[in-house]
């Protein structure tokens, strides 16, 4: 039962962001770290022992406060994406009063906490120097082709879509993009790698201004994932009734979301009024506006001798550089080099610069882009066809030069060619092309925005089957659908490494497999390799003698009809083997087992069908045990 449980524990963390309300992927970014690299379970145990014996031996009054300069990268693929200047200031003064308890709605506090508020002594600037000491507004732009990101550190670095993090050990990396899936933030607790630190934010919940969204509006977000970069759990700890490390702080049933009605009181051991305006909690932006002297004391226990971010203390992130002097205004802009999508601009160099800062927007916006180069030209891409650009360069000496007067570019009209592809066009379920079995095949992802749809076949003496998905010349991601065009699960890879599917023990028939560019990623002049292996022989995985399951494949097994379900349901597993002690659990949102079936099974498709007349509305997760092996699936309930 170890397997099933860790299971439920990575479904619910993954399921968290499909729920209403608030939603923060931070501890399931931290389990994915974890899988990655099991030591930094060892790094945050060594944190703990230092937070610990900091808290027991330094009084509260010897504790400094801490400035903690912040580098935002802006992440956008459209326009209102690129949120403004004002914006971003908007927020790093909504940390400076939340972390400062300078919020005006701490006022609020009710009576029995306002002994354990604290004013937690960090402060924020936006950083004025960059890593390489050169003047800086802590601004930086980028634009991406990726239309949405998720909790998987892919915004964090310019080869995957992004912006690479500046030296975490001496600023805050903040990421603002399109976060999908529900997700309104995540961070990454000390102890992790030092090239995905910082915090990432929905752009609809950064700031109080421009595209921030009700309820979440106040910048409260930020506040929320800075807490967890400083080291705070949630403060019902992720479990029923469970600890968030902190004394202060009363046990909660589990998140609150919304605003709830005070007092909110706990069912956990002494019914204790639950701290629902804590930051840590779940609840909206309007109705949380504090944090504790217990909290605080794991904050500044990071940045003593020995804290895992000591090293924010002697960085010079938000002291200017050197003033004095002058710096002269670049001239001779010119733009080279231009096509549809990309363009070389070019400028004379100034005496005494380190480096320029460019600035670029279309001529119809009214927000700028603005990038380094540390030479006298700079590449641009990602551009519109036929558009016209407007941009203007600054120069970085000891000082920070003038913008030289505006010059413009037009891109080209787009003529992508693709080159010869038999499959085309296979862009639909509905327009697939026949892919023959036990044969590579080799096709084009051209252009942006294609996809390709192949439909094979098993038979009764080769029902097991894998498809690979090698040669990629860019990151390319693969599905794999049933006859009815439900999806069994996928390969998703980052970069160019192959993908792999694999199923055994499937229903005789048609399969439908999706090749798709991740963000938009596609090649006009390199075909990628297809293969569709079909067999009598259970199929390994992509290690000799090994069965290798990803997570995503964790899905492949169980299939739930109808869903969302309402006075039935039936559960579809495919069995490898013939057993009779199969075991079938529905877990509800707590974890809790709300049934549990003992059945016997075929070789092939299995069907069992149970009533839902006894179960509220709702989340719930099917999972079928099979010997050491678990699948699940979730399964909506909706009356």
């Amino acid at each position: 039962m170890k397997k099933v449980f860790l299971l439920v524990s990575m479904f619910f963390s993954m399921m968290a962001i499909a729920q209403s309300g608030r939603q923060c992927g931070t501890m399931h970014n931290l389990e994915r770290l974890k899988a990655i690299d099991p030591s930094i379970e060892a790094h945050m145990n060594d944190i703990e022992t230092h937070t610990n014996h900091f808290i027991s031996t330094s009084p509260d009054g010897s504790r400094a406060v801490i400035t903690i300069p912040v580098v935002v990268h802006v992440v956008y693929n459209t326009a209102s994406q690129n949120i403004s200047d004002a914006q971003i200031a908007s927020q790093i003064a909504i940390l400076n009063n939340d972390f400062r308890k300078l919020n005006a709605d701490a006022t609020s506090i009710p009576s029995i906490f306002t002994s354990v508020a604290a004013d937690c002594e960090v402060n924020f600037c936006m950083a004025q120097r960059t890593p390489t000491g050169a003047a800086t507004t802590g601004i930086v732009r980028v634009s991406t082709t990726t239309t949405s990101f998720i909790d998987n550190d892919r915004v964090k670095s310019s080869t995957t879509g992004g912006s690479t993090a500046w030296d975490a050990t001496k600023y805050l990396n903040i990421w603002v993009c399109n976060l999908g899936g529900g997700l309104l933030g995540y961070a990454q607790f000390p102890g992790g790698p030092t090239a995905t630190d910082g915090v990432v934010i929905n752009y609809t919940a950064f700031g109080n201004t421009g595209t921030a969204a009700v309820p979440y509006n106040r910048g409260r977000t930020a506040t929320h994932e800075v807490g967890h970069w400083l080291n705070l759990r949630h403060i019902w700890g992720d479990a029923t009734c469970g600890s968030d490390l902190v004394s202060d702080t009363p046990p909660h049933n589990t998140a609150n979301y919304g605003c709830p009605t005070y007092p909110h009181l706990s069912t956990c051991t002494g019914r204790p009024t639950e701290m629902t305006m804590n930051y840590m909690d779940y609840t909206d932006d309007a109705c949380m506006y504090m944090y504790t002297a217990g909290q605080k004391a794991r904050m500044q226990a990071l940045f003593a001798v020995g804290g895992a971010r000591v090293g924010i203390t002697t960085s010079l992130g938000c002291t200017p550089p050197t003033t004095g002097g002058t710096c002269g205004t670049p001239s001779g802009l010119a733009a080279g080099s231009i096509t549809s999508a990309a363009a070389t601009l070019s400028w004379t160099a100034v005496s005494g610069a380190s480096s320029y800062n460019v600035q670029y927007k279309l001529s119809s916006a009214t927000t700028w882009t603005t990038v380094s180069s540390t030479s006298t030209s700079l590449a641009l891409s990602g551009l519109s066809a036929s558009s016209t650009y407007n941009y203007q360069v600054q120069a970085v000496c000891s000082v920070l030069g003038n913008y030289s007067t505006a010059a413009s570019f037009t891109t080209l009209v787009a003529t992508t060619t693709c080159g010869t592809d038999s499959y085309e066009p296979n862009n639909s379920i509905s327009a697939y092309k026949t892919l023959a079995v036990n044969s590579t095949k080799t096709a084009k992802i051209c252009p942006a925005g294609d996809e390709d749809w192949y439909r094979f076949s098993t038979t009764s003496t080769a029902r097991n089957f894998k498809i690979d998905l090698t040669t990629l010349p860019a990151d390319y991601d693969l599905y794999v659908y049933n006859s009815s065009g439900t999806l069994l699960g996928s390969s998703v890879l980052g970069g160019t490494s192959n993908e792999t599917f694999k199923l055994n023990g499937g229903a005789v028939g048609n399969y439908y497999v999706r090749v798709i560019g991740y963000g938009g990623a596609f090649n006009a002049t390199t075909n990628y390799s297809i293969r569709a292996t079909t067999s009598s022989s259970t199929l390994r995985g992509v290690e000799e003698g090994e069965e290798v399951v990803a997570l995503d494949e964790v899905f492949d097994g169980v299939i739930v009809f109808p869903n969302p379900a309402t006075d039935k349901v039936v559960v579809n597993y495919f069995a490898q083997e013939s057993k009779d002690d199969v075991q079938m659990f529905v877990y509800d949102m707590t974890g809790t087992i709300v049934h549990k079936e003992l059945f016997s099974t075929a070789n092939g498709l299995n069907q069992l069908e149970f009533n839902l007349t006894n179960y509220s509305n709702g989340i719930y997760m099917v999972v079928v045990q099979d010997g050491d092996k678990t699948y699940s699936n979730k399964l909506q309930i909706q009356h």
